[in-house]
This record gives C-alpha cells, structure tokens and sequence, in this order.
C-alpha cells in the first residue's frame, strides 16, 4: 500500500477519485481526473520546501540501492567481505553489467520492514562495510571496471563496537584510496546523504544527486538538538543547511541533478532508475574519453576547490 507524505493528501484523493471510476468503467471521469491530477502534482512538485524534499529523500517507498541492482544490472554477482572481519550487509558490492558495460556496484542499503531494516542496520555502515567497499573499489581498480556508488544513509553507525573497529579510520582511508582510484567512478545520492557514512563512498570523477535526494554534513534532526536544543526547529534547520540537489548544485558542491520524474521516485520506480542508468552510461563515455592521468587531475581540482568562496565587494 502507498504512503502519502502530508503535502501528498490532495494527490491521494485524486488518485483514490481514479480508482473508483475505472471501477466504474466511467472512462470520461477517468480522464478529467488524470488531468486534474497532473495539474495538482506540477502544482504541489514544484513549489516543494527543503524540509518536504527531506521528507522525499527519507520516503519509505523511495527507491533504495538494491532496487536500482535489481533494475539495471544483468548477470549480478554479489561480493562479501572485507577479508579482515565480518561482511556488513549495510554495503552492498554488486560485479555486473548495465547494458552492455561491465560495471563495479557499492550501494549503501536501507532495508524494508522491521526485519529487514534490522539485518541492514537501517543503512548505517560499520567499518567493514566501508572496507569491504574499498575491496570492491580495489578489484574493479585492477582489472580498469567503472565504479557506480550510490549513497543512502543517515550516517555511518555510531555504536561503540564501530569504534572500537576504527570508524574514523575506515572513512578517513575510503576518502584517500577513492581519490586516487585510477577506474571512471560515479557516485550518485539516491535518497539521504548523511555525514562522512556518505562521503566515504563519494569520492567520486562526477557526484550527482537525484532531483529529490539531500546531502548534509548533519541531519536537520541533528543540527536542531544541538544549536537550539529544540526538536521543533528541524525545518529551520532543513532551510539553513543547504541540503537539497539544487542548494549543492548552485554551490559547485555536487557536478549533476538526475531529473527523477517530478511526482517523485517513490510514485515512478521504473522511471527513476532508468534515468539513473542513462546518466551513469552517459558519465562514464565521457570519463573513458580521459586519460586516466586527466580524470585524477580533474578529481583533484574538484576535491581542492571544494569549500572555495568569494565575498561581494
């Protein structure tokens, strides 16, 4: 069953309106309807805050990264481990093929229901999860495989068995070895980009983002508890971060929007992730028309000029 966000009511009326008069076979109804509702989603879609953005990014319904797997690749192999201690299931390493181009998978993995969210550790990554993601990066590296990674997470896991094992660590390395990645990498956020559990496999030749997707160094939630104390100033806190595509676009902090369809991806899976396909295909014909010297040269002008500001006179 869908779930509809609050901003959302007036679309699920329609849609529910629709329901009742294709049972019907009331064909004319049907079609004012359609109608109406394309009017109400442009409407609703296009005058959308950061905080409802949030609330798309975080949507239960959202496409996650074993979604986009299943959707693209063909001839799938999935690769555990990271040979040191255990296999964390909150990364997921695919080897495959997306159309005809051989393609190295790290997506971080939310999970869906309570069991599931549970074996995933609601998409928190430990410190094998982002080694056993550098493994990946390193084997595709050898044998000159591009890498897609897509990021959704609320952040890296905080426990104290994960620092215990190095989190900081781990990170700190992906960071290093990511940027010295001599394969084409792309790295898109497909939902929620949380803190430095997202930037350890964002490193990236091209960032992007999904039209509906945020990328923060804290969560509104966060941020809120510690200026203001107050839970109820998260939208505040939404609006001042700066966390949506279009904030991160206008800022050179992120290289492409992927123009999910505008209803959201959530309503339009098959959409979303075909158009996340074209763009990886796309990302990495351009990056192969580099040499591999050129590509880290590029990467490494992005990375140094990131933060850069220039102050109106």
């Amino acid at each position: 069953m869908a779930t509809y966000l609050e901003f959302e009511d007036k679309i699920k009326k329609i849609e529910d309106d629709i329901i009742i008069a294709r049972t019907k076979a009331d064909e004319p109804a049907v079609e004012i309807l359609e109608k109406k509702l394309e009017k109400e989603v442009e409407k609703t879609f296009k005058n959308l805050s950061d905080y409802q953005k949030l609330q798309l990014a975080r949507h239960p319904d959202r496409p996650y990264a074993m979604d986009y797997i299943n959707g693209l690749l063909t001839n799938a192999y999935e690769i555990h481990g990271d040979r040191h201690y255990v296999d964390d299931t909150a990364i997921v390493c695919y080897l495959g093929y997306i159309n005809n181009q051989k393609v190295m998978v790290i997506g971080e993995q939310k999970g869906r229901g309570t069991k599931d969210k549970l074996y995933r550790n609601f998409g928190m990554p430990n410190p094998e999860g982002y080694r056993k993601a550098l493994r990946a990066a390193k084997m595709a590296e050898k044998f000159q495989i591009p890498i897609l990674m897509l990021v959704d997470t609320p952040g890296a896991y905080p426990g104290l068995g994960a620092e215990e094992r190095n989190q900081s660590e781990a990170i700190a390395r992906n960071l290093c070895e990511f940027a010295d990645l001599t394969t084409p990498t792309v790295s898109i956020v497909i939902g929620e980009g949380g803190s430095g559990g997202a930037l350890a496999i964002s490193i990236a030749d091209k960032l992007a983002m999904m039209r509906y997707s945020v990328y923060a160094v804290i969560s509104p939630e966060g941020c809120s508890a510690i200026l203001w104390s107050d839970s109820t100033k998260v939208e505040t806190a939404a609006n001042a971060l700066k966390i949506t595509s279009d904030n991160l676009k206008e800022l050179n902090l992120v290289d492409d929007i992927i123009n999910e369809p505008l209803i959201g991806a959530h309503r339009q899976k098959e959409e979303a992730i075909r158009a996340l396909g074209e763009y990886f295909i796309t990302s990495v014909n351009e990056l192969k028309l580099l040499t591999a010297e050129e590509r880290h040269e590029k990467k490494y002008a992005k990375i140094m000029a990131l933060g850069s500001f220039h102050e109106d006179k």
